[in-house]
């Protein structure tokens, strides 16, 4: 398909029941970390961005939510498609982004290059949206923290390498930090700044 027309296509049907649907999943799964959960709306982003990321792409993006992401997407014409669906604007800059987009397998060397937001406006920050392989097919990680009841496991494939060190940091700035939504196909899983995440003991 030429690239011109996919970024007029692959949006919401029903655009405002679609996003608040979504919203409630995005809302539930930041208030119970690690929960996969499934987009129901279609939406078809182009590639390489999955179903989940771009209905979240929909649903949080506007005119007044600078989006970073990363040099493969920009690639894409999911920077047209983002224009024309939500006059999101886009930032070279990932201290300025509201919302940050990453392929799996992309390569991302800090979380603390994305806004942190204050001591005083701690929401002043970046949620990076991060597409990872599957969900349910690595590493074994354990969770805890506010929202989860003693502790939760995931085992998302696709994670960067230095992903615990890095979150380890991201964990030390609360209440300042990004929050992280991985996603993979239609699934999503939620990983607020709270959360402790640590590798599975055997």
């Amino acid at each position: 398909m030429d690239p011109k027309t996919d970024a007029l296509t692959g949006g919401f049907a029903e655009p405002v029941f679609h996003a608040q649907s979504v919203f409630r999943m995005l809302m539930d799964g930041m208030a119970r970390p690690g929960t996969v959960n499934a987009i129901l709306p279609e939406v078809e982003p182009p590639a390489p961005l999955g179903m989940a990321a771009g209905a979240l792409a929909l649903t949080l993006c506007d005119h007044d939510t600078p989006v970073w992401m990363t040099q493969g997407l920009a690639k894409s014409a999911l920077g047209d498609w983002l224009r024309f669906h939500t006059g999101a604007p886009l930032t070279r800059e990932k201290a300025e982004a509201r919302f940050a987009f990453a392929e799996s397998n992309a390569p991302l060397s800090s979380f603390g290059l994305f806004a942190t937001g204050t001591q005083e406006y701690p929401d002043r920050s970046t949620t990076l949206i991060l597409e990872v392989a599957a969900l349910d097919k690595g590493r074994a990680l354990t969770l805890t923290g506010p929202g989860i009841k003693d502790r939760a496991t995931i085992a998302p494939l696709g994670l960067p390498e230095t992903f615990l060190r890095q979150w380890t940091e991201n964990r030390s700035l609360f209440p300042r930090g990004i929050d992280l939504v991985l996603t993979s196909g239609r699934q999503m899983l939620c990983l607020p700044r709270t959360c402790q995440i640590m590798a599975r003991e055997i």
